[in-house]
């Protein structure tokens, strides 16, 4: 069994129609190319005050005026509290976010933005190997900073399909040397991935961010490392992850006593809602973890890419947006 821990949803701003909480408006001070197809938003409070603390792994919530939100990770630095900074790469098949933010957003707008939340913190190590794929940087870069502040040996390899397309690359050869490999598809190939993680190691902590061909290679080379060895963030869901045979059931709400039918082509989320029931969500997808909700009773049918391989076993969580029940009733803490 693979020691992944997987995390999900900010890197690359996946996210749908849903709620945000904890908005604050906060004031774009600059947007500017990082790189082709993606644009560098900083962000500031209005009257130039401290914003709240984020570490290494955060993301925020931005709620759009086209009444989509987004999640982005925060790329900037920590100890900056007057700055937000954020990277948004332009999807090819953009739902309306990426393209509005590219397209419409300019520097002293405003934009409504969450308090950070972190589902991809950065653990105690011996030793780090970040691997990132595309603007799969962004939750990477603090981190690198934060062990390099640290001491702690390190390195990251950042692949991509040309040199033009990968955001931040000066910043982190400038900042960081030796300790940083790039790769251009294009010049030298993909990742060389069994020369960085063909060898299991004790001691290490290996991150990874980026499109799901390279989070899936990675997590297979890394089925032999040690547990938990493995910490995977994603803003897609996993290939087939939301598949499957669906059939009715029905939803106990322990807190209200209330009971729902959830129809075949019906989420829990949707059903929760049309009873009138506000629960938050925002990717639609089991990749941001905004939904989470506690399991009282029933087996679950764990169709997210959020939750770790032992969260599923234990049977206590699932995501109410895509998740379903394995059998004919579910008991949930609402």
């Amino acid at each position: 069994m693979s020691g992944a821990e997987t995390r999900a949803g900010a890197a690359g701003g996946a996210g749908g129609v849903g709620g945000a909480d904890g908005l604050r408006e906060l004031r774009v001070e600059s947007v500017r190319a990082a790189a082709e197809g993606v644009a560098e938003i900083v962000l500031r409070a209005p009257d130039g005050g401290s914003l709240p603390a984020w570490e290494p792994g955060a993301h925020v919530d931005l709620a759009l005026p086209n009444g989509l939100v987004r999640q982005y990770s925060l790329c900037g630095d920590p100890r900056d509290a007057g700055r937000w900074r954020i990277a948004v790469l332009r999807e090819r098949d953009s739902r309306g976010g990426s393209a509005w933010l590219h397209d419409e957003l300019r520097a002293g707008a405003t934009l409504p933005v969450s308090a950070p939340r972190n589902h991809f913190p950065l653990v105690d190590a011996e030793e780090y190997l970040f691997v990132a794929g595309g603007i799969g940087i962004t939750p990477l870069l603090p981190m690198a900073a934060e062990v390099a502040r640290r001491g702690l040996p390190w390195r990251l390899a950042y692949g991509g399909r040309t040199a033009a397309t990968m955001a931040f690359a000066e910043e982190l050869c400038a900042a960081h040397g030796d300790a940083v490999a790039l790769t251009c598809d294009d010049r030298d190939g993909p990742l060389d991935l069994d020369a960085l993680l063909g060898t299991p190691r004790d001691g290490v902590a290996v991150y990874c961010c980026g499109p799901e061909g390279l989070l899936a290679a990675v997590e297979a080379r890394c089925a032999a490392w040690p547990a938990g060895a493995l910490h995977v963030e994603r803003f897609s869901p996993r290939e087939g992850a939301l598949d499957g045979a669906r059939s009715g059931f029905e939803v106990e709400l322990a807190a209200s006593g209330i009971t729902l039918s959830v129809g075949p082509d019906e989420t829990i989320a949707e059903a929760l809602e049309a009873a009138g029931i506000d629960v938050p969500t925002s990717c639609r997808e089991g990749t941001c973890g905004t939904c989470e909700t506690f399991v009282l009773d029933g087996e679950i049918d764990h169709r997210d890419s959020f939750l770790t391989e032992q969260e599923r076993a234990d049977g206590e969580l699932m995501m109410v947006c895509c998740s379903r029940a394995a059998g004919p009733r579910l008991v949930l803490d609402l």
